[in-house]
This record gives structure tokens, C-alpha cells and sequence, in this order.
């Protein structure tokens, strides 16, 4: 239990950028590398690693659920009927699967779950308005920062008010479980209720903006998240650079 709060707690104190340049370093790489076996190497230590921290339960789920699936309709397509096949593994009668196919079908699915797994931990590890005051600090317009920012949070928003709502229309006697055809008809005066109400919110926050100084010109905004740079996070990010060279040069040197 202390490994698993040690481990997390370090990857939670990452510069959400560091975390955000490993994400994009590890699935670039394995899409460039020429075998799809570093892609799966670095799945097996995102599985053992999010087990470590307390998430591998869902990223197993996520590998078995969707990834399985997405990779046995990758051979079938690539492996049977990519025009790429010249060298056979195996005569199916009806089709004949082809090695250079299967390479590719492998490499895509593993550099789709690359990209899945770590970004789901980047997600449970890092708050999007960490991630937002990461971005501004490092030079982006604040008034992109807080759309990105609005945008990420839109749709928890909806769903917290959503919920909200059921619970006081539950207390009041309506029925919003059971039949589909029930439930439909509980979530149909749900929507001008959410509308409405996200409406509401969003000239709330438009006027608190405002009333901040969002839109002064001239003066440097301040903000109450302080996002740190640690020498963790140019060594790591020295590291993410180098492994993407190293990557180019497997593909490229022969």
C-alpha cells in the first residue's frame, strides 16, 4: 500500500507537460519503430506499473476489453488482404496470411494501447487545471488556456448536474430506473433543466472573469496554481527526446 502512494504520489508531482511529452514520446516511438515488439514491451510496464498504482484493474480491462478486439480485426484486415503480404505464415484455405500484414496489424494495435493506457493514467494523475496552468506558464494565451480548461470540464460538469437532478427528481416520486422505455421517459425533462442550468453557469463564469481582470490587456496574470519544474522533468524530458532519435535511427539507419 506505501508503494503503490509512493509510486503515485511521484508520478502526480510530474510537470503535467513532462507527463504530457511522455504520453506523446511513447506512442510516437513505438509508431515509429520498425517492430511492433517495443510497443508491447512498453505495454507490459505501463500494466505492471498502473498495477503498482492502484489503476490496473481498469487498464487490464481496457487492454482485454477494447484492445483485444481492435487487434483481432487488425489481423483479419491486414494479416489476409494487406497488398504489403508477400511472405506467408499460414494457409487458411480461404486466404493465406501474410507476415508483413500482420507486423503492421500488431504495430498499430500496439501503439494504440500505448497511447490509451498512459494517457489514462496521465488523466487519473494530473488535474485539468494543473494541466491548463502548465500550458499558460509555459506561453500559451491564457484565454486558450481557459477554453481548453472549459472544454475538459464540460462534459464532468453535465454529468454531475445530470445526477444531481435524478436525485431530486427521485425524492419527489418519479421513477428514473427500471424499463428503457422508463428511463427514457425520466431523461426527457432532464434536458431543459441541464440546458438551462449550463447556460446559467456559463455567464456566471463569463462575469467572474470579467470582474478579475480576465481580459486586461498589458498586465502579466497571475495564477493560483503553481505548476513546479523540477530537474525530474528535464531529465525525463532529455530522455523522451532521445528515445524518439533512437527510434528514428532504428527505422532509418538500414
Amino acid at each position: 500500500m506505501k508503494t503503490n502512494n509512493k509510486i503515485k504520489c511521484v508520478v502526480k508531482e510530474l510537470n503535467p507537460l513532462t507527463k504530457l511529452v511522455l504520453v506523446l514520446s511513447l506512442g510516437i516511438g513505438c509508431m515509429i519503430y520498425p517492430s511492433p515488439f517495443l510497443g508491447y514491451a512498453f505495454l507490459i510496464v505501463t500494466l505492471i506499473v498502473s498495477w503498482f498504482m492502484g489503476f490496473g484493474k481498469k487498464i487490464s480491462l481496457l487492454i482485454l476489453g477494447f484492445g483485444g478486439p481492435v487487434t483481432g480485426m487488425l489481423l483479419f484486415i491486414q494479416g489476409l488482404y494487406s497488398p504489403k503480404n508477400s511472405i506467408v505464415i499460414a494457409d487458411l484455405g480461404f486466404a493465406q496470411v501474410g507476415l508483413e500484414g500482420t507486423i503492421y496489424a500488431l504495430k498499430i494495435s500496439s501503439t494504440l494501447l500505448v497511447f490509451l493506457c498512459t494517457l489514462y493514467i496521465f488523466m487519473q494523475t494530473t488535474k485539468n487545471s494543473e494541466t491548463v496552468a502548465a500550458l499558460t506558464h509555459s506561453g500559451l494565451n491564457m484565454k486558450i488556456g481557459y477554453l481548453i480548461l472549459a472544454s475538459l470540464n464540460v462534459v464532468p460538469q453535465m454529468q454531475r448536474k445530470v445526477k444531481t437532478i435524478q436525485e431530486a427528481q427521485e425524492s419527489r416520486g418519479v421513477e428514473v430506473t427500471g424499463k428503457f422505455y422508463q428511463r427514457i421517459k425520466a431523461f426527457l425533462p432532464l434536458i431543459g433543466p441541464v440546458v438551462l442550468s449550463s447556460l446559467t453557469d456559463a455567464q456566471e463564469r463569463g462575469m467572474t472573469l470579467e470582474t478579475r481582470g480576465f481580459s486586461i490587456k498589458g498586465v502579466k496574470p497571475t495564477s493560483f496554481i503553481e505548476v513546479k519544474n523540477s530537474m525530474s522533468d528535464q531529465i525525463l524530458k532529455i530522455i523522451s527526446g532521445l528515445f524518439i532519435v533512437f527510434c528514428i535511427l532504428e527505422r532509418f539507419w538500414k
